[in-house]
């Protein structure tokens, strides 16, 4: 995997990872070959995929513009990018997950839980990795309160157990699986 944990965006040495991508694959079809990005340069994943990329892996707090924009910050990019760079990986028939970062009493209100179906319906990813966003709840909650007005929690075990039953096919995880075990 490229992009674990403290190793910065991949996207920024895609020059470097490209080519790397190409050599393993020139000697073996073998292993997966996975990348955790945030997906800012659909262009960029485009070229990784043909060199034989197998997986993405984008983190997200929030499918909504606002909301995203306003926990990562984004410098030269967009959120339009990030979806372009999910679709760009669905199009080519790879295994998407969304690193879904989440903050229990915002994650789980009506208006994320909405946002988070109508964006599963039009970028149908493969995985979702629930993950706990380890943040100062009321810092966070602040700043998504500046752009979004809150509305009153429906619970997590809620919100989990609605997208299982709309989206029964949708894997639910906390790693990137073999591509042995893809079923896309």
């Amino acid at each position: 995997s490229f992009g674990q944990g403290c190793e910065g965006e991949p996207l920024t040495a895609a020059r470097v990872i490209e080519p790397a991508i190409r050599m393993i694959r020139a000697r073996t079809r073998r292993g997966t070959i996975n990348l955790n990005t945030n997906g800012s340069r659909p262009d960029l994943i485009g070229r990784l995929l043909t060199a034989g990329l197998d997986s993405i892996r984008i983190s997200l707090n929030s499918v909504r513009r606002e909301c995203y924009e306003a926990y990562f910050r984004p410098r030269g990019y967009g959120f339009s990018d990030v979806l372009r760079s999910i679709d760009t990986a669905l199009a080519q028939g790879r295994f998407v997950s969304i690193n879904y970062l989440n903050s229990p009493g915002f994650t789980d209100t009506p208006k994320e839980a909405a946002a988070l179906s109508a964006f599963l319906r039009r970028h149908p990813v493969t995985m979702i990795q629930w993950r706990n966003l380890n943040i100062d709840p009321l810092r966070y909650w602040k700043a998504m309160a500046a752009v979004s007005t809150p509305g009153a929690p429906m619970g997590m075990e809620n919100l989990i157990g609605g997208i299982r039953r709309e989206f029964p096919e949708l894997k639910f995880g906390y790693f990137n699986p073999p591509k042995e075990k893809f079923r896309i």
